[in-house]
């Protein structure tokens, strides 16, 4: 049975993982310090025997007794939000964390895969983004804190793999959505549906025409298992190149959850990215990969799925404040 590392498990993307590698007949150690992860993510999976969750911050040391086989670092605060709130554990997490797994998968001669993001292009000039794009982003801005955190990620992850030969994979990762989003962190998709269903109006930041690309979760998935059993070092673009304004999603949303909201319109957060398009001609040629379900069809599985929440979580207030986003 091979044994894999997720850091970040109990988050969107890394409890979808365990699942996974757990179906996959995986042993799977999970750890997250849980600064925005939620261990409800997880509690299925307390009754598998092949599953073990670790409380630990990957900023301070990792620890893992017994051999590993595999390492997913994927411990990093996603979201605008999150990441204006918390910046220094955001730089951290990128830094810090990820050196740390980076030592244990040279100490266990594990091959470790790390999660970065399509924001390494920051507002891109190049359209839509290859890997060859070195990015436009700026490093002192509000979202610089995550954007250079991965940067610096991909950067250490590349020294190690030509300095110790480490087997090291990089994704990188374009919007993606699903069950199990938080639906009050602020990301375009939450926040649309959040707002649906507590009957507020839709929040479009500018003219709405700036661009964004939807992957859903068990593609990403996929994609992420096929890349981690590659031979491919190299950054790869994992996510859907199905181009939509953010205007027109708004329209969907409404005509997908059936209500009467208007759109209403506010200012335009600084450096948020005109474009977004994965360029995934890499990942076709490479993994034989490319995304499979629909945005209809993800759509309606997500909302079935924030539909289903509890009002308690629909209400919280935690993360819903979009004007902080806009105006720091």
């Amino acid at each position: 049975m091979p044994r894999i590392l997720i850091t970040g498990a109990a988050g969107f993307l890394g409890s979808h993982l365990c699942d996974r590698f757990l179906k996959e007949g995986y042993e799977v150690v999970g750890m997250d310090n849980l600064i925005t992860g939620d261990l409800r993510n997880l509690e299925h999976l307390f009754k598998e025997k092949a599953f073990t969750f670790y409380h630990h911050d990957v900023t301070t040391f990792v620890h893992v007794s017994g051999p590993l086989d595999f390492i997913l670092h994927f411990a990093s605060p996603a979201s605008p939000i999150d990441y204006l709130k918390i910046p220094i554990q955001t730089l951290k997490v990128g830094s810090l964390g990820t050196h740390n797994c980076l030592g244990l998968a040279k100490a266990k001669n594990a091959r470790i895969l790390v999660a970065s993001t399509s924001e390494v292009y920051g507002d891109p000039t190049v359209h839509p983004q290859t890997e060859e794009y070195w990015g436009n982003v700026n490093p002192v801005g509000p979202r610089g804190v995550y954007d250079e955190a991965k940067r610096f990620q991909e950067a250490m992850t590349m020294a190690y793999h030509t300095y110790h030969g480490l087997q090291t994979r990089i994704i990188r990762i374009f919007n993606t959505y699903g069950p199990r989003m938080r639906l009050n962190d602020g990301r375009v998709l939450p926040a649309f549906i959040g707002q649906a269903l507590r009957g507020e109006d839709l929040t479009v930041f500018g003219k709405g025409n700036q661009t964004r690309s939807f992957c859903y979760v068990d593609d990403l998935v996929e994609g992420i298992y096929r890349l981690l059993h590659s031979d491919y070092p190299y950054p790869v673009n994992i996510g859907n190149p199905d181009e939509i304004t953010i205007l027109q999603f708004a329209e969907e949303i409404i005509k997908l959850t059936g209500t009467k909201q208007k759109i209403i319109y506010k200012d335009l957060p600084k450096d948020d990215p005109t474009q977004r398009q994965p360029d995934i001609t890499k990942a076709r040629k490479i993994l034989g990969w490319e995304p499979k379900v629909s945005r209809a069809e993800g759509l309606k599985i997500t909302y079935a799925a924030f539909k289903a929440l509890p009002q308690e979580v629909l209400y919280k207030q935690e993360h819903r404040d979009f004007e902080g986003y806009v105006r720091k």
